[in-house]
């Protein structure tokens, strides 16, 4: 069985498109899926499955929420091993930096070519760094009011992805380990 962390994008924001946490873990149940837990609001499931290709866990989960909810939702899925690994390597956690204005957007593919240059960018006092399908964001302001999520947009990136907050990746992280 490999554990996977589903992110859900763009789900019980502003009281639209409304996805209750336990009926999300039945509808994820229902899958080749166990050990189904969430965490917090905004769409986050770790369970473990005997899929194995990422493709496929996405598909079944995209699948499961249309069935139980009745509209699409785009869902991005890592690894346990993965989402370590995520935050293992965040470039923009340094020393005595606030972990609350620390964000990682997942991305379901890397953006497209050339539209985030390579290595610790700034825009302002914000600071940003794409890895591979992750894009890491500093935000001393907080994202609410964040330039870096206008000049990120998923147009320019070629690929919409969904964000969550440092304290998100390092609960679901502990979440998704054995």
């Amino acid at each position: 069985m490999t554990v996977w962390v589903g992110l859900l994008r763009g789900v019980n924001v502003g009281g639209h498109r409304k996805v209750p946490m336990a009926d999300l873990r039945r509808a994820v149940a229902d899958l080749p899926a166990a050990d189904v837990r969430t965490y917090v609001q905004s769409g986050n499931v770790v369970f473990s499955s005997s899929l194995r290709a990422e493709p496929a866990v996405v598909a079944a989960l995209e699948g499961a929420i249309v069935a139980a909810f009745g509209f699409p939702v785009d869902v991005v899925v890592r690894s346990a091993g993965e989402l370590a690994a995520v935050l293992a390597a965040n470039p923009l956690q340094t020393e005595g930096r606030d972990p609350a204005r620390l964000h990682v957007t997942f991305l379901p593919m890397p953006p497209t070519a050339g539209a985030v240059p390579p290595g610790v960018q700034r825009l302002g006092d914000e600071e940003y760094a794409l890895a591979g399908r992750e894009l890491y964001l500093f935000t001393p302001a907080g994202i609410g009011t964040s330039k870096l999520v206008t000049a990120l947009s998923d147009r320019k990136l070629g690929v919409a992805g969904t964000t969550r907050n440092w304290r998100t990746v390092t609960t679901l992280v502990s979440m998704a380990s054995p």
